[in-house]
């Protein structure tokens, strides 16, 4: 497949390039700052901002899908609205060019630990996390009331973090999944894994899908 890629440099988009290409998909990937991404088989690295819809559509144009793992940082001042703007970018561009299927990772804190619960809003959510998490939750209302756009979105457990490749995880649904009483992890390769795996075998278009080991 042709891919467009945004986020290649960040913690989960690297490992979404690297999953991808290693499936032999030809990538472009969509960068601030280009010279970050080394040259690499099947990588084509175009300069555009995330936030501005007519580079997205110039960029992401004739691919078969687009996968964004768009975050502005964790800490920039106005994350929330940031992630926001990214968001309606992103969509808006893949509409203007003609990309219906879009897969989106993020909205781990969007994810009912109980019924009309979701974690962003328990007490022991982490402060510094908050906006982003705000700004992932608002972004799937985005994509759950757009009427155009095969969406798909992935939430990652409550625990991700670095580790190898297994090609295994479970799938869950609207709420994080668990090893007995303690929260699901999974390493970020496999985040990579079940994420390639949806856009190559679709199971959860126009919904939200989480993972965990």
């Amino acid at each position: 497949m042709k891919i467009a890629l945004i986020g290649a440099t960040g913690f989960v988009g690297s490992a979404v390039l690297n999953e991808l290409l290693q499936r032999g998909h030809e990538v472009t990937a969509l960068a601030r700052y280009p010279e970050k991404l080394a040259p690499r088989e099947r990588l084509k690295v175009v300069a555009a901002d995330a936030q501005n819809a007519a580079e997205v559509a110039q960029a992401v144009a004739g691919n078969d899908a687009v996968v964004s793992a768009y975050n502005p940082g964790w800490k920039v001042a106005d994350l929330y609205v940031q992630y926001l703007r990214g968001t309606q970018a992103i969509m808006a561009g893949a509409q203007q060019a003609g990309v219906r299927r879009l897969l989106v990772v993020g909205g781990a804190g969007s994810l009912y630990v109980v019924p009309g619960v979701q974690l962003v809003d328990t007490p022991e959510f982490p402060a510094e996390w908050k906006e982003g998490a705000r700004g992932a939750r608002d972004a799937l209302k985005l994509l759950q009331d757009d009427k155009t756009l095969d969406w798909t979105l992935l939430s990652p457990p409550i625990l991700l973090q670095p580790g190898e490749r297994t090609g295994h995880y479970r799938l869950g649904q609207d709420a994080p999944l668990m090893n007995g009483d303690q929260p699901g992890s999974i390493s970020v390769a496999d985040l990579a894994v079940a994420l390639v795996d949806e856009a190559e075998k679709p199971r959860h278009l126009r919904q939200r899908f989480t993972v965990a080991h």
